[in-house]
């Protein structure tokens, strides 16, 4: 995630995160995309930037990778350490991979639609030349929504997320208000915890990163070969279509 000093969702999110997202569900339909690209790539060290509570950090590692997971929101660095031992996870934020974690590895994920969080052209710059040489002679795997899609069309709505654990009741509710150039991501969560309803909401900021912008950076900082694709099974990126825009540069 951005920097979650100035972004407090994140902090606040981690507490439910791991109810909003079926892991088990997600984990099956992408992790065989990371395993084509990493034996393409003769992957075996991987950086998992903004990698919120851990999860596909610690999946690849049960999978034979060396690990490590960054992430610049204490509270989601904490839930992914105390989730198990095997990876080490560091609290560090876009731009600070380079200085913090170090370099050399084989493959840099950046997912979940994090990159969107870096609010200006030049943070974005910053942050993509960090990466480069973080994975100085690796690949790059970037996963975004298609903003050439939900840009255009003015996708408010997201679909609602519902999460049962016994008597208690977790709804998930996501909508993004559509300014000049920047938009607002709002979550409302509505739990039923006790017998009564309540709910928060947190907002935060996104800048919409679109295709051809991505590839044109991509290459402005030293990446040479770019693909897109339109979700993990490979399918070709579709701009009016499509619902990821997933980047892999070398």
């Amino acid at each position: 995630m951005n920097d979650s000093r100035g972004v407090p969702l994140y902090d606040e999110f981690s507490l439910d995160y791991d109810r909003f997202v079926d892991w088990s569900a997600r984990l099956a339909y992408e992790l065989p995309f990371f395993e084509e690209i990493f034996s393409r790539y003769g992957v075996r060290r991987v950086l998992d930037a903004a990698c919120g509570t851990g999860r596909h950090a610690i999946a690849l590692a049960e999978r034979g990778y060396q690990v490590v997971g960054a992430d610049l929101s204490r509270a989601m660095i904490e839930r992914a350490k105390a989730a198990q031992g095997k990876v080490t996870f560091v609290e560090a934020g876009f731009g600070e991979f380079k200085k913090k974690v170090g370099g050399g590895f084989d493959a840099l994920i950046c997912l979940g639609n994090s990159l969107p969080h870096i609010l200006t052209p030049e943070g974005l710059v910053e942050a993509l030349s960090d990466m480069r040489q973080v994975v100085e002679k690796g690949v790059l795997v970037i996963q975004n929504r298609n903003y050439d899609r939900v840009w255009n069309r003015k996708e408010r709505f997201m679909p609602l997320v519902a999460h049962r654990e016994g008597e208690n009741e977790w709804l998930f509710f996501r909508l993004i208000d559509f300014h000049e150039e920047r938009m607002t991501f709002n979550m409302v969560i509505f739990r039923k915890e006790g017998g009564g309803w309540s709910y928060t909401l947190e907002s935060t900021e996104l800048r919409p990163i679109f295709s051809q912008e991505l590839a044109n950076l991509l290459r402005q900082v030293g990446f040479g070969e770019v693909e897109f694709y339109g979700n993990y099974r490979f399918s070709p990126y579709k701009r009016e279509e499509s619902d990821d825009l997933i980047a892999i540069a070398r």
